[in-house]
């Protein structure tokens, strides 16, 4: 550490950063990002954008709320009576205190709880690890509400949409078009429930944000590492999954342990921009160098997957994260950005430029998907097919709605893949919980302070938007690890306006 801080190049960037801090440019980037602000607060369509809906305003107090924070914190409410008739037989247990102090650092359990899981490689891998992993999780916060009468599930700060939507999911096994397939697609959705649930919950400080993040960095930096050894070792090509006329000399990519290539690069897309906030708000030049390392590898690994939705969402998710985070520094990452396409290498850029070319099988093969799942849609737009990926499949070949000469996997649309598996219902929640979770962000981050968790909030918020702009073209919860994955920058999201309230709170 000595060594760096004494380094010339580490005395060359602080005095650049005094130049720049008393610049003009420094001066007018932020009249702009003033300016822009103004806009925000005196335009008459993003005000009403911005203020707060009618039914987040509503949720907190309603009837429904009360009852499910009520029903899911039954089984605390019960331990701590027991706790309370009695007390001095648990605390004089050693495993007591024990299972309550576990319990009341359920965050920190959660932090190295994803970090084994979202390592485990494709071929190890069972779904059922998720479900058991957070069962396991809530079952420790039952211990810790059973030694504190404050440690309760929020379910008020989850929110009115997620909660709609698991309904929702129910509501698609007993509407299913093959209820019996449906069934097992559910427990994704309840492992899905629960990391939110408890997320939201357990996390109580910035700390407890930073964990978290530092979990998914080590999934960042682990699945990275493989995949550049892959491309090291060399990666045949999948012609299934590249189309060699239009991306002549383009290598094979790399998928890490994912098994496909999307899916490696989409866990990257909702990961990558919480190892940004990590460097960010880190308070230790080596813990910021870690992270940078991490950032970097993740980006390299990235490019090797040459996936385009994922890219596009990545470059919306950086986008919208210098938006919220410092909107005077969106001049310069445009710029930063131009300055970036001509080191690009030649097989990323031939890779972007098929973007929208029907030339491209992969492309043009994504029609028949598109067609059979509006005819699925079509046919029953308000209960949905059924959910899952079988269901959707089943369907179409006993409706002979597919005409392709390759099997029909999903509609490589999130929102009409959302659709016809759940129902209008689910789309409707699914769309409304992404957007009041982000606007709550958005929102927080532009009335709080400059801390570690505004940082964060940023960063989650930026890596649903850029997963939303990647839905457009492809399916992000057809491995249900990923799905997982998903609602934990949901909740991580969540958990940082949670946190950002209570630091304003505090100091006033």
């Amino acid at each position: 550490m000595t060594l760096i801080q004494e380094s010339c190049i580490y005395r060359l960037c602080l005095a650049l950063a005094a130049v720049y801090e008393d610049s003009g440019l420094h001066r007018i980037l932020a009249a702009l990002g003033r300016w822009c602000n103004r806009q925000i607060d005196e335009s008459a369509v993003l005000r009403p954008l911005c203020r707060e809906g009618v039914v987040s305003r509503a949720w907190e107090g309603s009837l429904l709320c009360r009852l499910l924070t009520a029903l899911v914190n039954l089984p605390g409410w019960l331990l701590r009576r027991l706790y309370e008739a009695l007390p001095l037989t648990f605390e004089d247990s050693f495993f007591a205190r024990l299972a309550f102090a576990m319990g009341e650092e359920t965050a920190v359990a959660q932090s190295w709880l994803i970090m084994l899981l979202w390592i485990i490689p494709f071929s190890r891998w069972n779904n059922a690890y998720s479900l058991m992993g957070f069962t396991l999780l809530l079952v420790l916060f039952y211990a810790g509400s059973m030694g504190r009468a404050d440690f309760r599930l929020d379910i008020a700060a989850v929110g009115f949409y997620p909660v709609v939507l698991l309904g929702a999911a129910f509501l698609g096994v007993a509407l299913s078009y093959a209820p019996s397939l449906s069934l097992r697609f559910l427990f994704y959705h309840v492992s899905a429930a629960l990391c939110v649930l408890v997320t939201v919950s357990a996390v109580r400080s910035t700390e407890d944000l930073k964990r978290l993040l530092s979990g998914g960095a080590v999934c960042v930096l682990v699945s990275s590492l493989y995949g550049v050894y892959q491309r090291i070792q060399g990666v045949e090509v999948n012609r299934s999954y590249v189309d060699l006329k239009v991306n002549a000399g383009m290598p094979g990519r790399v998928e890490s342990f994912f098994d496909n290539a999307n899916t490696f690069c989409e866990v990257l897309l909702l990961l990558l921009p919480l190892v940004a906030a990590l460097i960010l708000c880190s308070k230790h030049l080596y813990s910021r160098l870690m992270a940078g390392g991490i950032l970097i590898v993740g980006a390299a690994a990235a490019g090797m997957t040459y996936s385009r939705a994922s890219w596009v969402g990545l470059a919306c998710a950086m986008a919208v994260f210098v938006f919220l985070w410092r909107p005077r520094l969106i001049p310069l990452f445009a710029a930063l950005c131009v300055l970036c396409i001509p080191i690009l290498p030649d097989t990323i850029w031939n890779r972007i430029l098929t973007i929208g070319n029907f030339s491209d099988s992969s492309t043009l093969n994504r029609i028949p998907t598109l067609l059979a799942a509006l005819e699925m849609i079509r046919s029953r737009p308000l209960r949905g097919i059924g959910l899952g990926a079988v269901v959707p499949k089943t369907y179409a070949a006993d409706w002979n709605l597919y005409h392709a000469n390759f099997p029909y996997v999903h509609s490589h649309n999130f929102y009409l893949e959302v659709w016809l598996q759940t129902g209008l219902l689910g789309v409707v929640s699914f769309v409304g919980a992404l957007l009041w979770n982000i606007k709550q962000a958005a929102r927080t981050v532009r009335r709080c302070t400059p801390s570690a968790a505004r940082t964060i909030t940023c960063a989650a918020a930026s890596a649903l938007c850029g997963a939303m702009v990647c839905g457009l073209a492809d399916y992000l919860w057809h491995y249900p690890r990923v799905m997982v994955i998903f609602w934990f920058v949901f909740a991580v999201a969540l958990a940082g306006v949670k946190v950002c309230r209570k630091e304003a709170t505090e100091r006033v």
